[in-house]
């Protein structure tokens, strides 16, 4: 048995320590927001957070995230409500849908590391993220538009502490 953080909630799982993350969350704990692409960490797919940091699951082992904090796609927001998932929806980034989840994740740690990014800090934060039906222009006014929203938040919160 292996004991998991997933989405602020503890885990028993009856699985092997060499399994990969993302079969866990799949098949044992039915978290099925995270896909499965390249299975080689190099399509972005897989994205999940670890700690607040983005990992591809298909190549993080179950026993390398014992005692930390694993967010999937569905701990983001329940109701969809995050600002990077509106500005997908209000934009219609997704085509065929299949990368999103992992296009969201990256873009939610960037925007959590910088709420300002350029246009070069989008393009290198999200390089590792493909996306075979082209919507690059999208996601990068997604990132844009939920950076906006939440510098505005950031804003009034810090205006009505004082």
């Amino acid at each position: 048995m292996i004991e998991l953080t997933i989405n602020n909630k503890k885990q028993l799982v009856k699985a092997d320590e060499s399994t990969p993350l993302l079969w866990v969350l799949r098949d044992h704990l039915n978290l099925n927001g995270s896909k499965f692409g390249c299975g080689r960490g190099l399509c972005g797919a897989c994205t999940v957070h670890v700690n607040n940091k983005p990992i591809r699951s298909c190549i993080t082992l179950a026993s390398q995230v014992v005692g930390k904090q694993v967010t999937t796609i569905e701990g983001v927001s329940n109701s969809g409500n995050h600002p990077v998932q509106r500005a997908w929806k209000s934009l219609n980034v997704s085509q065929c849908g299949y990368c999103q989840s992992g296009q969201i994740m990256s873009a939610i740690a960037l925007l959590n590391s910088n709420s300002s990014p350029s246009s070069e800090e989008i393009n290198t934060a999200m390089s590792g993220n493909l996306c075979r039906c082209g919507t690059y222009n999208r996601i990068k006014k997604a990132i844009y538009s939920a950076s906006k929203e939440l510098n505005v938040r950031n804003f009034d919160n810090s205006f009505n502490k004082n």
